[in-house]
């Protein structure tokens, strides 16, 4: 076993036993799924930085940046950094109000439970495809650093996180964000430090000049751009992973500034991964595996005990976005859908219901990450699947009257229909945003023939 190997296996490690250490401390589901609503400001900022930066930036987008230039990274980390953003000016002093558990609290309150489970079967599978994202990334990292076959990292990738997710909750993880962060900025900085010091800027000169033109080399329809953007930017607006770090801080305040600030230093450390591709190009070309791009460096100009903090730091990244998703889908479930059922279940089964959950979706996750071709791939079908739906919904019952429960259901089914036929079956150029524009025009149209009742939402009492 190589010394980067062990190193990697201590970080994994150490992550479990933070995981089981902080597990004492879960009494509630508000514990599990929302850190008991205690984050401070620099926790909260760490935990949305760390869940957001993981696998499809330092893998996914480092390998499209590798294989298409800067049109690579047009979703990430140019329009993820912007919908982060846009999340803590827009929704999240609104959201923190309601003092919800999921945002599927959300459809309940303003319109009904019908509403609420429809949007949980939407947002799972998001939930799903990032976990898939990203237990797929763990095996790409431990395969360039062990030489085992992708297959049987990926599976031990899926072990150790699920394990991880169902012991700690997001009290764990918020409190081992910190760490991770941390590790993943000083990892990126020593491989782009020690690169720009070996090579100068040479790779960039040798680079072709299409590759540096951020919309592709060829000039394309203005559609086609906004879909390529609008499916990061307004697909992930109202993630269910990003809405519970602005639930579980202490204050609205705390929840938007965090936010802003995580996002801005989302878009200065995701330029690095960018860079890193670009030249990447230039210094391993064709590469069987481009998505193995940034491990593959770091292992060739990096000396050991810098590997082992780059591997280590990327290792940590990943298991915290995975965490988050796994959680997510599992507390998505168990709180939404089976407590609502069993409104007799105490904290302690509360707790043991949403473990189960996110076992079982983690298992769903492992099959989905063999089965992927690439992480950017997983990430798109991420952002795109049923949101159109999702952030029509929420933008129209969070601030305004308009609508109701039959509004709802119908843009929710029009927008997930509408994408999937779009993608999938007819081949449209512009699903996502076809999907949108169905869902707005759905909402309105019912709401318009008034047949559903507007309920009219009110900050809960803490």
């Amino acid at each position: 076993m190589t010394p980067v190997l062990i190193g990697i296996l201590g970080y994994i490690l150490a992550q479990l036993a933070i995981g089981i250490i902080v597990s004492r401390r879960i009494a509630t589901e508000s514990d599990y799924l929302v850190a008991g609503r205690s984050l401070g400001p620099v926790i909260t900022t760490f935990t949305v930085f760390a869940t957001w930066f993981g696998a499809e930036t330092c893998i996914g987008a480092a390998g499209a940046v590798y294989d298409r230039g800067l049109a690579g990274g047009s979703a990430d980390p140019f329009g993820y950094a912007i919908c982060v953003i846009l999340t803590g000016v827009l929704f999240a002093i609104p959201l923190w109000k309601l003092k919800l558990t999921t945002i599927a609290d959300l459809f309940r309150l303003r319109y009904d439970e019908s509403v609420e489970r429809l949007a949980v079967l939407l947002i799972v599978p998001t939930s799903l495809f990032w976990a898939a994202a990203q237990i797929r990334a763990f095996g790409q990292v431990m395969s360039a650093a062990s030489g085992f076959e992708i297959q049987a990292t990926i599976t031990f990738a899926a072990a150790v996180v699920i394990a991880y997710t169902m012991f700690g909750g997001l009290l764990a993880d918020a409190w081992t964000d910190l760490v991770q962060g941390i590790a993943l900025i000083l990892g990126l900085v020593a491989l782009t430090w020690v690169i720009l010091s070996r090579e100068g800027f040479d790779p960039f000169m040798g680079l072709d000049p299409a590759l540096l033109n951020p919309l592709g080399a060829e000039r394309r329809p203005l559609l086609e751009v906004a879909e390529e953007w609008a499916i990061p930017v307004v697909g992930s607006m109202v993630a269910a992973e990003l809405v519970a770090r602005i639930l579980a801080a202490r204050s609205g305040a705390i929840a938007r500034n965090a936010t802003v600030v995580a996002g801005a230093s989302y878009l200065m450390i995701g330029l690095m991964p960018v860079g890193l591709g670009l030249a990447g190009a230039v210094l391993l070309p064709g590469l069987a595996e481009p998505e193995q791009i940034l491990p593959l460096l770091a292992q060739e100009y990096l000396p050991t005990a810098l590997f082992v903090l780059f591997a280590g730091g990327l290792v940590s990244a990943i298991l915290s976005t995975v965490d988050s998703a796994l959680l997510m889908a599992g507390g998505l479930v168990s709180h939404n859908v089976i407590v609502q059922m069993r409104p007799d279940l105490g904290e302690r089964a509360k707790v043991r219901v949403a473990r189960a959950a996110v076992a079982g979706f983690g298992a769903l996750a492992y099959v989905m990450a063999l089965r992927a071709d690439r992480v950017y791939e997983l990430v798109e079908e991420a952002s795109a699947f049923g949101s159109s739906g999702i952030v029509t919904v929420v933008v129209f019952g969070l601030f305004t009257r308009i609508g109701g429960r039959g509004s709802a259901l119908s843009a929710l089914v029009t927008g997930v229909s509408t994408w999937i036929v779009g993608a999938y079956l007819a081949g449209w150029p512009y699903p996502y945003l076809t999907s949108l524009t169905a869902a707005i025009a759905a909402y309105l149209t019912v709401t318009a023939l008034g047949s559903s009742c507007s309920r009219v939402l009110e900050p809960l009492e803490t």
